[in-house]
């Protein structure tokens, strides 16, 4: 009977990527699995397969985290914690999002607009989401 025996490196690189799942951070995973990032990245591009994996993990790892995170901010807003509501209703509730406003008068010196740089100038400032007003022409 023919047994695939998986060589240490194999083993080392399916413990990394376990460990991608748990610390999506590559110097602490490979520290935590006494793997050098050199090794990391070197079996990243020989191994497509590797890198494949290594980055299915990052992204489940990632996820995790951003979990755990969210979890934790909103047992902050729970607490009270008004830096937590303020950061919560900043990203979540549209009233609150930081915003920009532009204002501003065109005018040219010595020469008029053409009807197609009004046109082009009204479409830029549509594209924009903003209100072209009155154009000096």
């Amino acid at each position: 009977m023919n047994e695939i025996v998986p060589t240490k490196t194999e083993e080392n690189k399916a413990r990394l990527v376990e460990q991608l799942k748990k610390t999506p951070i590559v110097q602490i995973a490979c520290e935590k699995e006494g793997v050098g990032r050199a090794s990391y990245y070197r079996w990243r591009k020989e191994d497509p397969e590797f890198a494949d994996a290594a980055d299915e993990a990052m992204c489940t790892g990632k996820s995790l985290i951003s979990d755990l995170a969210e979890s934790q901010l909103i047992k902050a807003i729970r607490d009270g914690n008004m830096t937590a509501i303020i950061y919560w209703l900043k990203n979540q509730h549209p009233d609150y999002r930081t915003r920009v406003e532009l204002s501003g008068r065109l005018e040219t010196i010595g020469k008029t607009l053409t009807p197609e740089q009004v046109e082009n100038i009204e479409k830029a400032l549509k594209l924009a989401a903003l209100d072209p007003g009155e154009l000096n022409q």
